[in-house]
């Protein structure tokens, strides 16, 4: 019965391997209704994930309680299930999950959304992916629900940037030998390629004391 109609249908069955050099394969299968949209993108998405958690990654889904969820006319949820503290990504505190959970909307000036996205190319991807997660709590600019967390979002990667430009002065000062050096502990061939704030932090106070 799909919306008080009856119709035939059948499913869609996938078999996905997935293959790790040097660790092993796990083959999995996955199922979707063949009436629904999607089928077969929704069924390798399954036998996918089920191969994966063969090998461990995901493992911890399994671990979560059912949560009833309303959804709207096109199966998406209408409401974000709150995580519990040991499911949460790091750096976000549960206050933050909850948040998240229930935005409220508000008014949204799309200048302040075009001046984020142009953040990206200064601080490279996985900065800007980081900061976005923890200011906007988003991982698209254009889904922040209002102006204030937006605004919050701009000055958090405003002071990345500064960061980024202390880290310049200071590599001047300590030379381009000593950079190199700093740099390859974090296995970075430029000042462009950091993978976190933390990274940039780090790197920072290692090239002051390089330069003192």
């Amino acid at each position: 019965m799909e919306r008080g109609k009856a119709i035939v249908t059948s499913k869609a069955l996938v078999a996905t391997v997935v293959t790790i050099t040097r660790l092993g394969s796990q083959t999995d299968t996955g199922e979707e209704w063949a009436a629904r949209e999607n089928a077969v993108t929704a069924a390798d998405a399954q036998a996918f994930k089920r191969a994966c958690s063969c090998f461990g990654l995901g493992r911890y889904l399994y671990r979560f309680g059912e949560t009833r969820v309303r959804l709207n006319s096109r199966g998406e949820p209408m409401a974000i299930p709150t995580l519990p503290e040991w499911a949460l990504p790091p750096g976000m505190t549960l206050a933050q999950a909850n948040g998240l959970a229930g935005d409220t909307r508000g008014p949204v000036d799309q200048r302040l959304t075009a001046e984020i996205e142009s953040f990206r190319g200064t601080l490279g991807k996985p900065i800007y992916a980081e900061i976005l997660r923890r200011a906007g709590q988003r991982i698209d600019a254009r889904t922040i629900p209002n102006a204030e967390r937006r605004k919050q979002t701009v000055e958090k990667m405003q002071a990345a940037v500064r960061g980024f430009e202390q880290l310049r002065n200071r590599a001047v000062m300590a030379g381009e030998a000593r950079f190199f050096a700093a740099a390859e502990r974090f296995k970075i061939a430029s000042g462009t390629e950091l993978s976190s704030l933390a990274v940039l932090k780090q790197l920072g106070e290692d090239l002051e004391s390089l330069a003192n």
